[in-house]
């Protein structure tokens, strides 16, 4: 099949390369982006002025698109924020410090439990919750802290984060960047992210066992622990309240699973429903613990959790904008300007370069794990998934199959690169409890 490339497909190529050059060497690329935008718009259009105006449209199509995410995540830090000013946080955990008797049970109680709770609340608030309660009592039941660090991040950062399946941020970033369906690289991911969670947890186990019978690594029992909730106020809930809220949390979040499950909830209306779930336990915990001022604290949580969120995913609305030109949203953007005979700029791309270069199952698996490992240098495991969906769907249409997997397969390896499990960054916003 012959595919018309025009200088709008050459310079959308130039700029996905010069994309991931920038981030090889960890530079921001918010500013490529918008010049990449500018100049397809003006190859396309020939006009200055709707050129200029491509690049606010395409920020505002990749907010509306982001929208649903930002705000559910930034809702979730709100209710956090309450969970611990109230203390709740530490009644909900507390059950588990009776179950961490050895080091061995500290490491996978702590990162199941991590696990779990990162689903719900996202990694960064979770590590706030789990850490205040669980750490001193890790220590005291020999984990080193290292070991106790390391548990949280791999379940956290890397399983929960990975696969986000409850919240959805993750795939719907790469699934707009493939063109595919959320659902598609939701079930593609699954294998994925067990296999990916099973031998690095594991591992990890291994070798920490191995430096601490050899003494390299001290046994937690030698450190003290400062380790608090600095925002709890004992004067808001009495402890009867605490242990109701603690009961019900879980068991509010528990109907969401089963109602997903049960009416085949995704997408935006699994995060509608995680969302709305969060909105209502943040006004019940106000209402009980703050009483006359529940008013302003419930607006003064809401702002502290936009901030959270648009902080988190500023650096990914021009990432976004720009990867969504190359498909749906260029006629959304820009206008109806390719060829009548154009399926979305990648997958011109992909055809014209099946038809080019002899490739294979191997050499996509391996272009999308070595794209993931890249887009994750600059240490935010998000701001690349669109760049990789991309390039799944580069690969993909021209092998012909293989989409989804390929764009689970770099949504992975950019978030268990970038998203804090190798090392923190300075400007790692998952690895930031506060």
């Amino acid at each position: 099949m012959h595919f018309d490339l025009t200088s709008v497909h050459w310079i959308y190529l130039a700029f996905i390369v010069l994309i991931i050059l920038f981030m090889v060497f960890k530079r921001d690329t918010t500013i490529i982006c918008i010049t990449g935008i500018f100049l397809i718009a003006l190859a396309a259009t020939g006009s200055l002025t709707a050129s200029i105006s491509s690049i606010f449209t395409s920020f505002i199509y990749a907010i509306t698109e982001l929208l649903s995410i930002i705000l559910v995540i930034s809702i979730i830090v709100s209710m956090s924020k309450s969970l611990m000013e109230t203390g709740i946080n530490d009644v909900m955990i507390y059950p588990f410090t009776k179950l961490i008797k050895s080091p061995t049970l500290a490491y996978w109680i702590i990162g199941i439990v991590m696990l779990v709770i990162s689903l719900f609340f996202w990694p960064s608030p979770a590590v706030a919750l789990v850490g205040a309660v669980l750490l001193p009592v890790a220590l005291r039941a020999g984990l080193p802290a290292l070991g106790v660090a390391v548990s949280m991040n791999l379940f956290g950062h890397g399983i929960a984060l990975s696969g986000d399946y409850i919240i959805q941020g993750a795939p719907k970033l790469v699934a707009d960047g493939a063109g595919i369906p959320l659902s598609d690289v939701i079930h593609a991911s699954i294998p994925l992210v067990i296999i990916m969670g099973a031998v690095t947890t594991s591992t990890a186990f291994f070798l920490l066992k191995r430096d601490m019978k050899k003494g390299t690594l001290p046994s937690g029992k030698t450190v003290e622990s400062s380790k608090k909730n600095e925002l709890y106020n004992p004067h808001l809930l009495s402890v009867s309240y605490r242990r109701f809220f603690a009961i019900l949390i879980p068991i509010l979040f528990a109907l969401d699973i089963a109602a997903m499950v049960v009416f085949n909830l995704q997408g935006g209306d699994a995060t509608a429903l995680v969302g709305g779930t969060s909105i209502l336990i943040l006004l019940l915990i106000t209402a009980a613990g703050h009483k006359k001022k529940a008013l302003e604290k419930t607006t003064k949580y809401i702002i502290e959790g936009l901030q959270f969120g648009f902080k988190v995913f500023g650096p990914v609305i021009p990432i976004a904008a720009f990867f969504y030109l190359g498909d749906a949203g260029f006629q959304s953007i820009i206008g109806d300007y390719l060829p009548k005979t154009s399926q979305g700029i990648v997958n011109d791309l992909g055809g014209a370069l099946a038809n080019v270069v002899p490739l294979s199952k191997e050499i996509g698996a391996i272009t999308s794990t070595i794209g993931g490992v890249i887009t994750g240098l600059d240490g935010s495991g998000f701001s690349g998934l669109s760049l990789n969906g991309s390039i799944a769907a580069l690969f993909g249409h021209a092998i012909g199959s293989g989409v989804a997997t390929l764009a689970a397969l770099g949504q992975i390896t950019a978030i268990w690169v970038g998203g804090g499990t190798p090392s923190p960054t300075e400007n790692n916003s998952y690895v930031s409890t506060n």
